[in-house]
């Protein structure tokens, strides 16, 4: 909330605005005074690493009550606001929209009392509203994630991550509570994003007879040898009686049935509190500008609209239509239509859904179709965190599609020297909380080594390919379908998808990996920022990996606040270096004496980390002193944070089911083997702005700058100007891209397939 705080202020002050607080939520507003204060940049300088709120929530009975309305009315009236920016839940929005929809009557109210006069009426005839959501629970309709979300999730994973080790040591089986009253987007993301064997929501209840078949998966499990069991709770959990299944409920069965060592963890408001993640900062930033945006252009004819994400789309959407559609949900599951429920809750959770039961119970051999193909799946490139997911992903979905799959160890290179056996499913069960690459990857590319690879897809009869990786995977399929015209072997479907720290493949708006390589960047960057609030009046020039791609640096900078970014894509010379040290040496004489500066490793040749921290320092001297960090290949390890768990997971599982429909269409019968050579059956997967497509490699060259290996065209370079503007600089900020006022898509099933992440 703190991110979006900040974005609102620093917005409002750039388009000169004047920009108020209203401490402690509808109850700020309706007591007046010191409650309501006009505040200025410095205001939300150092905020945006802070949990919860700087201005306060509070619930309100009073301003429930028109007494209290009116009264709040006034508070406003006086000092002359009659814009509105609301960060909260369905009910703080459905407040604020009646707040809006009676503003007229209750001047007049005010004006017949005498308290404001008939000029105060018609000067502040109109009062706008914009709300944002923050909801950990992720629980408002026609929003992807909301604010708060993302972090909630961090918090849940590492607990779960800090609880295998134990439940491993132990064989223990743990039932974990999360949050959740009314929503299970919490439970079942958090059961994706670790393996869950059984999870409990609200929307989603077990069948009859649900104890003996989780009892039977559970027996299983430690037959196979797997030394902990996970069960997820959503507190909202229930039967498909509407009773409640709770966390003992569930412990005590276990106990009785299997007399397996069970424990109970309550997650409780551990999920609401900590650092906020990378995401969330960035989400919020995004929207807080987008909601001063909104604000601007709102009209007495306009409804009332939240900003949202989509994709990675700011839209707007009407407050109503979204708060409706929300109720709807409940109402379904009071009905006890929850088939319904799932579908009203989007196409983003129903693909969750899905994805989880697919994943999480094998069914048994005799009921597996059996389709004679074998897949292989190898990494390639620079390790990731997620890879491990994907990779856990393909395997267990090509194993429900009937086909053998096949691991490669070490890539390309390992391929050729017939490094490859098959991986059952048991096989990579616990591998979505690893990091890097347990298949083990290297850079090496497939052309020298043609001949070895196709005779090593001979003798295995591999049908299919599955490449996790980064750039050089995308080269490496270019190789590969270059040479099937003397090799029959890469006659074959094959699909790509992006996993790197770097985000540079073409195709692709994010790739694996980046995300937790962004909150390595940003957790390291709080760190230093608070180094620097002891020793005051010093500058940070930071380093971060990417090739010549800039994403990291860019966004690395605006989640932590940095004051500056060089990047390859954005040339800079002498001058603007000059600019922003000019820059930071205003800022040292403002309250806030710190700066932060972040760099690309290749941004450029010549202005090497160490030759931009010289010139700083000399040209600071006096005002501020420098340091350097080059964080280097921390940002390539660590546990994958919940998004990639979950994107890796996802992407692969789509990827497999194009490689299973590909080899229907190919199959030649007549000569029994599988022959694709047209582009379309070389393809890479990618999400574009809000859906997953599948684009032919070949298609993709045009739209890649292979010299520096990065994409012609990226998307997050429209946020440039968004961190410069945060940072106190004059930029000029591209509107046509802001959000129109869209409708709550209600989505039909058919469309859930082409599917949106």
């Amino acid at each position: 909330m703190n991110a979006a705080v900040r974005a609102v202020v620093r917005m409002g002050i750039y388009v000169k605005a004047k920009v108020y607080f209203v401490y402690e939520g509808y109850q700020g507003m309706v007591d007046g005074g010191d409650n309501i204060v006009e505040v200025s940049w410095e205001s939300v300088s150092s905020i945006l690493q802070v949990g919860g709120t700087v201005i306060g929530s509070a619930r309100c009975k009073s301003f429930r009550t028109r007494e209290g309305r009116l009264q709040a009315a006034h508070n406003l009236v006086q000092r002359g606001i009659t814009n509105l920016c609301v960060i909260g839940g369905d009910g703080s929005l459905t407040g604020a929209n009646l707040f809006r929809e009676e503003w007229s009557g209750l001047l007049e109210e005010l004006a017949q009392t005498g308290k404001i006069d008939e000029e105060a009426v018609k000067k502040y005839a109109y009062l706008n509203i914009v709300g944002m959501v923050g909801s950990i629970d992720n629980d408002f309709c026609g929003t992807d994630m909301t604010i708060g979300t993302d972090s909630a999730l961090h918090r849940i994973i590492e607990v779960v991550d800090a609880i295998m080790t134990t439940a491993q040591s132990h064989q223990r089986t743990f039932v974990l509570e999360v949050m959740g009253r009314h929503c299970g987007y919490l439970a079942l993301v958090s059961a994706l994003a670790c393996g869950a064997d059984w999870v409990f929501i609200p929307e989603y209840p077990p069948e009859e007879g649900w104890e003996d078949s989780m009892c039977v998966k559970l027996s299983e499990n430690r037959a196979r040898k797997k030394r902990l069991n996970i069960i997820i709770v959503a507190e909202g959990a229930i039967d498909c009686h509407n009773k409640p299944i709770t966390s003992e409920k569930v412990k005590d069965l276990v106990v009785q049935r299997l007399g397996f060592d069970t424990r109970v963890t309550i997650l409780g408001h551990v999920q609401r509190g900590g650092t906020p993640s990378a995401f969330d900062r960035i989400l919020a930033s995004r929207m807080g500008v987008e909601a001063v945006l909104a604000l601007l252009e709102a009209t007495p004819a306009t409804p009332a609209c939240v900003v949202s994400l989509s994709g990675n789309q700011a839209v707007r959407l009407p407050l109503m239509e979204c708060v409706q559609m929300t109720q709807e949900v409940q109402k379904a599951m009071d009905e006890g239509r929850f088939v319904e429920a799932v579908r009203l809750r989007g196409r983003s959770f129903e693909n969750n859904l899905n994805t989880y039961k697919l994943l999480s119970h094998k069914k048994p051999d005799a009921e597996l179709p059996k389709t004679n193909f074998n897949v292989a799946v190898l990494n390639v490139g620079a390790p990731a965190a997620g890879m491990n997911a994907a990779v856990r992903a393909a395997v267990r979905v090509g194993i429900t599609e009937g086909h053998k799959m096949f691991a490669v160890i070490d890539g390309f290179e390992g391929f050729a020297r017939g490094k490859i056996k098959e991986i059952s499913w048991g096989d990579v069960g616990g591998w979505t909380g690893q990091g890097g690459s347990i298949l083990g990857t290297k850079r090496t590319l497939p052309a020298k080594y043609l001949e070895k690879i196709a005779d090593q897809m001979r003798t295995n009869n591999i049908n299919a390919l599955m490449v996790i990786g980064g750039f050089e995977a995308y080269l490496g399929l270019l190789e590969l379908s270059a040479a099937r015209e003397k090799y029959d072997e890469f006659c074959i479907p094959m699909v790509m998808v992006p996993a790197t720290v770097s985000n540079n493949v073409p195709g692709s708006d994010f790739s694996i990996g980046a995300d937790t390589a962004l909150n390595t960047i940003t957790d390291t960057c709080d760190r230093i920022k608070q180094s620097a609030s002891g020793t005051k009046r010093r500058v940070f020039i930071i380093e971060t990996m990417g090739g010549y791609c800039g994403y990291l640096a860019n966004m690395g900078a605006l989640a932590a606040g940095a004051d500056a970014a060089y990047i390859f894509e954005e040339q800079f010379d002498i001058r603007e270096l000059q600019a922003n040290v000019e820059h930071l040496t205003e800022k040292m004489k403002t309250s806030i004496q710190r700066g932060l500066v972040l760099r690309n490793e290749n941004c450029n040749e010549n202005y090497t980390t160490d030759f931009i921290y010289q010139l700083y320092s000399e040209e600071g001297k006096g005002v501020f002193d420098c340091r350097k960090n080059v964080l280097g290949h921390m940002q390539q390890g660590g546990a994958p944070s919940p998004f990639d768990r979950n994107f890796g997971t996802k992407m692969s599982a789509k990827a497999v089911q194009w490689i299973s429909k590909k080899l229907k269409e190919t199959y030649r019968k007549e000569e029994g083997k599988v022959f694709a050579n047209t582009d379309d059956s070389v393809c890479l997967l990618g999400i574009r702005r809000r859906n997953l497509v599948f684009q032919p490699v070949a298609e993709l060259k045009n739209e890649t700058d292979f010299v520096h290996r990065i994409p012609k065209e990226q998307w997050w370079l429209k946020l440039r100007p968004l961190m410069k503007i945060l940072a106190k600089y004059k930029t000029s900020y591209d509107v046509s891209d802001s959000g129109q006022l869209e409708h709550v898509a209600m989505h039909s099933p058919k469309e859930a397939e082409t599917g949106a992440i």
